[in-house]
């Protein structure tokens, strides 16, 4: 199996440079009928989630609905796939920050009783302690 980095996502999600867009599509149509999978490690969607808002500005919901869209895709095998579907369910339910959401989750899904943090808006969410 292959990895894939956050910018082949970026590229085929907002298609900001044409060329380079076209080439991940055409990587991920060759994939689909090889029956291949592309690697996305969980590093990779807490990058992409930070680019699709400071950069991008994508909305929450527009985000959110990225997610689901490269979870939908057979040629894309998500690390931590269980802790990804939660953050999306959270994330329809609270406000606490998609980033956030993802790391607790995949906290959890580790065997951690909860996250430490300084971030008093995290600890709002009940998978976040203050330290």
């Amino acid at each position: 199996m292959i990895g894939v980095d956050t910018n082949l996502l970026v590229r085929f999600l907002v298609n900001d440079d044409k060329n380079q867009a076209k080439k991940t599509l055409h990587l991920f149509q060759k994939a689909e009928k090889r029956k291949e999978k592309y690697f996305v490690s969980i590093l990779v969607l807490l990058e992409l989630i930070w680019v699709l808002r400071a950069v991008y500005k994508f909305s929450r919901e527009e985000i959110i609905f990225a997610l689901e869209n490269l979870i939908a895709m057979q040629v894309l095998k998500l690390e931590k796939l269980e802790a990804v579907h939660k953050t999306i369910l959270a994330a329809k339910q609270k406000s606490t920050d998609l980033s956030d959401l993802l790391i607790a989750n995949c906290s959890v899904q580790a065997g951690c009783d909860y996250v430490l943090t300084f971030d008093k808006k995290a600890a709002k969410n009940k998978q976040f302690k203050l330290l």
